[in-house]
């Protein structure tokens, strides 16, 4: 795909966020653009915000974790587009804790949708995709789909099942000799609302389980976790990566190197057969550290 002009582009979790700049950048580039997300307001706004940028932009309220709510999106974007080109399984949510201080709500919450927005997004949109040939599907993964961090189990989970299900696609493609393309967008920290993920958590999921109030290490804590995350990548960053990998037809789309040699030690440790190396929290890891792009 060497233009996005003319064409159609379906990203849930669009209305925030790294799924809302991916939007921004799809638009300025002349892609008309599906954004899916829970969030009814949110997604008003951004559609409306697009459309007086000049964009062809239109919203549909999606629960990614809901079989038939993917069957509909599906439907309502060939009904308004004819054809879509770009999918991006963006949709994503955060949560974490103590593996046994998890419960089965927690679970389904975070699988429903970071894993399941992906595999309903694929079965939805890939057939589509190879029947016309001219598509290209992008996955949102995370660092966290390559490291194994404590008290992130079932985001760990999610991402490290998104990676492989993403090269198992990218093998797939490329044995039956398409021309479909798939990114796996696999990102440190962004600055979005992901740390603030509960409000969107349907009361049938909630989890049973009171949490304590926060102690003043607590309070701490989240004070440096924001002061981090506002620090962070910015998401328009993130979506100008995700245009040019598109174009390229690239597989794996980093937004930094900060957690490279986190992977990289994963990587000695499995090779070796050795334990896991400890390297303490996802955000202990030293934020300013840089290692240069690869080359090619």
């Amino acid at each position: 795909m060497d233009t996005l002009q003319g064409k159609a582009a379906v990203i849930t979790g669009g209305a925030s966020g790294m799924g809302r700049a991916m939007a921004d950048r799809f638009g300025a580039a002349g892609a008309r653009i599906m954004i899916a997300d829970v969030e009814g307001p949110a997604l008003d706004a951004a559609v409306a915000e697009l459309n007086e940028a000049g964009v062809d932009a239109v919203g549909v309220r999606t629960d990614v974790s809901s079989e038939r709510d993917m069957d509909e999106l599906a439907e309502a974007a060939l009904s308004r587009f004819g054809q879509v080109n770009v999918v991006c399984n963006n949709a994503g949510v955060g949560a974490g804790g103590l593996m046994h201080t998890l419960t089965t709500a927690d679970w389904r919450w975070l699988l429903g949708v970071n894993l399941w927005g992906v595999i309903h997004g694929i079965r939805v949109f890939l057939p589509h995709l190879l029947e016309h040939g001219d598509g290209h599907v992008v996955n949102t993964g995370s660092v966290a789909g390559h490291t194994s961090y404590p008290n992130m189990g079932p985001y760990n989970a999610s991402k490290h099942a998104v990676v492989t299900i993403s090269e198992t696609l990218h093998h797939e493609l490329h044995q039956s000799g398409s021309t479909v393309g798939v990114s796996v967008l696999c990102p440190g920290l962004v600055n979005t609302n992901i740390i603030d993920s509960e409000r969107n958590r349907p009361e049938t999921l909630r989890s049973p389980i009171i949490p304590p109030d926060p102690t003043p290490e607590d309070e701490e804590r989240i004070q440096m976790l924001l002061a981090i995350y506002e620090d962070a990548v910015k998401p328009p960053e993130v979506a100008e990566l995700v245009y040019r990998a598109v174009l390229d037809k690239q597989f794996y789309i980093w937004t930094d190197y900060v957690y490279a040699p986190a992977i990289m030690q994963r990587h000695e440790d499995i090779q070796l057969g050795r334990n896991p190396s400890f390297r303490g929290q996802l955000v202990d890891e030293d934020q300013n550290a840089k290692m240069p792009p690869r080359a090619g």
